[in-house]
């Protein structure tokens, strides 16, 4: 077993096939579950985006803003969207490509089904529901005009989630490494939200500064974010990069399971890190799981139409997860007691 230089294991290899049968057998043994836990916070910070009245340049008065453009940093292919877009669950997924017949598939056979799905489910009721179903779907979905672009190292894929329509444009490039061309820049100019599940702590600030940088070079657009981190992953320098830029980012007073240890090895190297970074691993990594934090930034101002009438019963259920707004605290604050409460959501992968 290899591990990266973060101490968890190298999973690199399910990132550079043709096709996401190797991701999702792989991550299903890990119980990976991010993405369906983060699926509802998403919808709630485009439905509080679209209340806090934010429209894309150039919408006419009056009228119904443009299309969300959605922005997934470390899309790979295409999970978020495919979640998002289609109101599929994660656990409907590792079923989709996971099963044995799907083995039996070419890859332009897994296509077809695929643009299939997004045919048939891309069309949805705008967000109005905090609560998931028993079926671990939101009770709302976002519009159908949705656009999501994903940017991401593997061209593979990148080229899988397009293909079978889960993103609408993808952004093949390391950010860390260089800054964007002149084409990437135009391709994630007008973004209205940044998301992220697990990837940032592989990029960091030079990434979201140089997104940042591309969108507001076009028109001064500054757009809402919201990244799930490992606990392992400090925020700090992503947090006072955007706070110079006139963010103000909280998180929520509560932690998410990201995935299984997928060794005792990797569970030691991992409570290592937090050790050093002063996080305690009690009662949460310990105990066999890698959690997250949700941090959402937003331009100083913002205002979160939710915030106000959000139920307060909502922050103690683990179950449901609801309004990004309720339990949202400034994010040093958490910082300074990181433990916070698990969040056991539906099963998942990584």
């Amino acid at each position: 077993m290899r591990f990266d230089a973060t101490g968890k294991v190298s999973l690199d290899h399910i990132y550079d096939q043709p096709d996401p049968r190797a991701y999702f057998t792989t991550l299903r043994t890990l119980a990976y579950q991010v993405p369906q836990i983060a699926r509802p916070y998403f919808v709630e910070t485009m439905a509080d985006y679209r209340a806090a009245g934010r429209p894309r340049p150039g919408d006419p008065p009056g009228r119904h803003p443009s299309p969300l453009k959605i922005l997934d940093i470390g899309s790979s292919y295409g999970i978020n969207a495919a979640l998002l877009r289609c109101g599929v669950t994660l656990e409907d997924l590792y079923e989709r490509y996971g099963a044995p017949e799907a083995h039996g598939y070419t890859r332009d056979e897994l296509l077809a089904r695929d643009r299939e799905l997004v045919r048939s489910t891309r069309v949805f009721p705008p967000p109005t529901s905090r609560r998931l179903s028993s079926e671990g779907r939101s009770g709302g979905s976002l519009p159908s005009d949705a656009v999501f672009v994903g940017l991401d190292v593997s061209s593979e894929a990148l080229s899988y989630a397009l293909a079978a329509g889960f993103l609408d444009d993808a952004v093949h490039a390391d950010l860390e490494a260089a800054d964007p061309t002149e084409r990437q820049r135009r391709q994630l100019a007008g973004t209205d939200l940044v998301i992220s599940t697990g990837c940032l702590g592989y990029v960091g600030e030079r990434t979201v500064s140089r997104v940042l940088d591309a969108i507001e070079a076009v028109d001064g657009k500054r757009p809402w974010m919201a990244h799930f981190v490992l606990r392992m992953f400090p925020f700090d320098t992503i947090g006072a990069s955007l706070a110079e830029r006139g963010y103000e980012t909280v998180t929520l007073d509560r932690v998410f399971r990201q995935r299984r240890f997928a060794s005792a090895q990797e569970q030691q190297l991992v409570l290592d890190s937090l050790t050093t970074m002063g996080v305690d691993p009690h009662g949460l990594e310990s105990d066999g799981w890698m959690y997250a934090q949700l941090y959402v930034s937003r331009p100083r101002g913002s205002s979160a139409a939710h915030t106000a009438g959000a139920s307060a019963a909502s922050t103690a259920s683990t179950d449901t997860p609801a309004s990004v707004s309720p339990a949202l605290v400034p994010s040093a604050a958490v910082a300074r007691r990181p433990s916070g409460h698990p969040s056991h959501a539906p099963r998942g992968h990584e």
